[in-house]
């Protein structure tokens, strides 16, 4: 049961499979010792080597409080043989000295370290500098970052090596900006300049072009077009657009993008923007620009698709004709609008249309919507066999469609009424095979006898669940980074990887990892939604990227992390709910986020607004809390998600969607509804909003379950 968890945490994740990496990158470096064997290799080579497949001791002591771990990292340090781990150890021993300013204990451990530690020697001699700074010998440790700019002049560890020489000799911060004005401690120290003269122009460019999610970027943004306007170049206001963009001030942005280069992407956005904010003609005029100058540009079908929304019909068909006939990316949803054009005024026309759709475009998602709508008609009028002959071939052509699990439930569930159980339980069996993860899994499981939990018991069961790794492995990232994350030394991993990255577009596995470095500093709404958004990645290869990391086991932990779980069982326990449903409801009402307040005011990780929890407080002995506080927060809303089991008969979907809409929405769906059949009152539920909120609770509580719990997995792999 998830309230008898035994929570000891096992080993990491990946501890022993990071080091073959790490290993093929030593080859290249300089050798920590002249002794070399027949083969070519070190002495530590060879260790690391024979240590490849071995879990770490010491990476899950870096989750313990200093005090906690230091008897057991002495012991591993003072081990005779050299070994992975007790380089491991007396790193992170020497780290904690520095954080208690013991200077010289931790140059004990730092002594001739990066021979034996070499993916993190550049790290040891940086700290070796600064356990000499706290001995009072300012001069050995400047003559030791010196020493770590000559033998590693490629390490990332140079800049912060040129920062702290800057402490005594200005000209290698100069160094530092002019190198590296990229590197995350560079940005840094920018910002520390504007703080003394802010209308310096070279901090400002530099920030606005290499912190475009900083928030502190953003008036930045706004300095430059108001007090520097003459001075920039098209590569500034290209920089400027860019970061209005990823922030959502999509009319900025198109301003911006305005005066920027003149490339496909940038005149499609100077359209897009304005249209985003209803500026028809403006997006128009800007559309026709674009086309114009970039024919045959791969941005141009989809600006001719935005160009027809904008336009009278007659006109915007000519638009859609043009897409159709060039840009084969665009066509399908180019034929789809066209058709639902003519269904106002030729629907001979229309049906070509479709038709055309279907003969040419089969697979595309465009066709998969058109099936999927013509399947729901007929299920409206009772045509069960002509809705199921439609919606089946989504399940073959359309597998990637958002609509292929759903469309295999309801071929499933029209199969059982046109009394075709074989036909039922094939289709159910193919949603839980190709779309594992969707809500409709789920309901498919419950349809085969699955023990998952239906609408009616749910709140009730306490699945047994394998608990999650303290911390997942990184996908990417070099062998000093991935040492420095499962040693837990967050500042200097998240720095390292932030430089290694900063010059290109990051791969997937780089995303990825980024989304993981957010999770680990509680920055759970970023972090999920970031990894969530890995999907919608276009190119061929970020879309295989994407398959391949979506298969591990990590991906999914990621995507449905445990924070909280001790106060969330505390609370579930005491109002008698699962605990895995409360998990599944707090991800979907604030993906963790403590603080997070919505635009009616509902507050905290359970959002509960605020005049609901004075009527709870009035009912319960609950009277003073607060709501951004993590056990006031659940505590408050699980005594309601009881309550509005309560008032729906442990009915979960009922209680669900009351407290989302409402249980006087709830009372007027159920009497015009009724609830003979729960998945068709989920499907006719008005409010599209409530109807996504359900959905999406019970989704994830079935992603928890399929993740965590051994027996469901036993029966996914059968």
């Amino acid at each position: 049961m998830f309230d008898q968890l035994k929570l000891q945490r096992p080993l990491l994740l990946g501890s022993g499979t990071i080091i073959f990496a790490l290993v093929t990158s030593l080859l290249l470096m300089p050798l920590a010792t002249t002794w070399v064997d027949e083969w070519g290799k070190s002495k530590v080579e060879r260790r690391l080597m024979e240590e490849e497949q071995k879990p770490s001791t010491v990476f899950p002591l870096a989750a313990l409080p200093p005090t906690a771990r230091k008897e057991k990292l002495l012991a591993i340090a003072e081990q005779p043989t050299t070994s992975l781990d007790r380089s491991r150890a007396r790193y992170l021993l020497a780290c904690d000295w520095i954080e208690q300013y013991e200077g010289g204990l931790a140059l004990r451990q730092l002594d001739a370290l990066e021979k034996s530690y070499l993916p993190l020697a550049p790290y040891i001699l940086l700290k070796r500098g600064r356990a000499q700074e706290l001995t009072n010998n300012p001069q050995q440790a400047q003559a030791t970052w010196e020493q770590l700019l000559k033998e590693h002049p490629d390490s990332p560890a140079v800049v912060e090596a040129l920062y702290a020489l800057g402490r005594y000799e200005p000209q290698y911060e100069q160094q530092a900006l002019t190198q590296f004005p990229y590197h995350p401690r560079t940005l840094d120290a920018a910002h520390e300049k504007l703080k003394n003269d802010p209308k310096q122009l070279e901090f400002i460019r530099l920030l606005v072009k290499y912190a475009l999610d900083d928030p502190r970027t953003e008036p930045l943004r706004e300095q430059l077009e108001k007090d520097f306007a003459q001075q920039l170049t098209p590569q500034d206001w290209e920089a400027i657009a860019t970061g209005y963009w990823q922030t959502g001030k999509y009319d900025k942005a198109a301003t911006a993008y305005g005066q920027a280069p003149a490339s496909p992407l940038n005149r499609y956005r100077a359209g897009r923007g304005r249209q985003l904010k209803d500026k028809r003609s403006e997006a128009k005029a800007a559309y026709l620009v674009m086309i114009k100058a970039f024919p045959d540009a791969e941005e141009t079908g989809l600006a001719l698709r935005r160009l027809a929304s904008l336009s009278p019909s007659s006109e915007a068909i000519s638009y859609l004709d043009q897409a159709i006939a060039k840009f084969p990316q665009e066509a399908p949803d180019a034929l789809r609008e066209k058709a639902q054009l003519l269904a106002k005024q030729d629907g001979k026309r229309a049906s070509q249309a479709w038709q055309s759709l279907l003969k040419r475009y089969p697979q595309s998602e465009a066709a998969a919507k058109y099936r999927w709508e013509q399947a729901k008609r007929w299920s409206t009028a009772g045509n069960l066999l002509q809705a199921w002959q439609w919606a089946q071939p989504i399940t073959q052509d359309n597998p990637n469609s958002s609509l292929a699990p759903k469309a295999g439930f309801w071929v499933g569930k029209w199969a059982q009424k046109l009394n075709r159980p074989q036909d039922a339980k094939a289709a159910f069996q193919h949603v839980l095979a190709r779309h594992p993860q969707s809500y409709y899994a789920w309901r498919s499981a419950v349809q085969l006898g699955w023990p998952v939990g239906d609408y009616n018991n749910l709140r009730k069961l306490s699945p047994q669940l394998t608990p999650p790794p303290i911390r997942l492995s990184p996908m990417a990232g070099s062998p000093a980074f991935r040492e420095l994350y499962h040693l837990q030394q967050d500042w200097d991993a998240r720095r390292l990887f932030e430089a290694e990255t900063a010059q290109r577009e990051m791969t997937v596995a780089e995303e990825f990892t980024d989304g993981l470095l957010k999770l680990n500093r509680s920055q759970y709404l970023s972090g999920i939604n970031q990894i969530w958004s890995l999907k919608q990645k276009e190119s061929p290869q970020a879309q295989k990227d994407w398959q391949a990391l979506r298969q591990t086991q990590t991906y999914w932990q990621a995507l449905f992390p445990f924070p909280y779980y001790e106060l969330i069982t505390k609370w579930s326990k005491a109002n008698q709910l699962n605990p895995l449903l409360v998990t599944s409801l707090m991800r979907q009402e604030s993906r963790f986020e403590k603080k997070i307040r919505s635009p009616v005011g509902a507050t905290g990780l359970m959002q509960v607004m605020p005049a609901t929890a004075q009527w709870i407080s009035q009912q319960t002995d609950i009277k003073n809390y607060d709501l951004t506080d993590p056990e006031d927060s659940i505590r408050l809303g699980t005594w309601y998600l009881n309550y509005t089991h309560a008032e729906y008969g442990n009915n979960t979907i009922l209680a669900i969607a009351s407290y989302n809409a409402g249980p006087g929405n709830v009372n007027k769906w159920l009497g015009k509804y009724g609830m003979s059949d729960p998945d068709i009152f989920v499907e006719k539920i008005p409010f599209r909003e409530t109807k996504g909120y359900v959905e999406s609770v019970l989704g994830n509580y079935w992603n928890y379950l399929r993740i965590y719990n051994p027996d469901i997995q036993a029966l996914l792999r059968r």
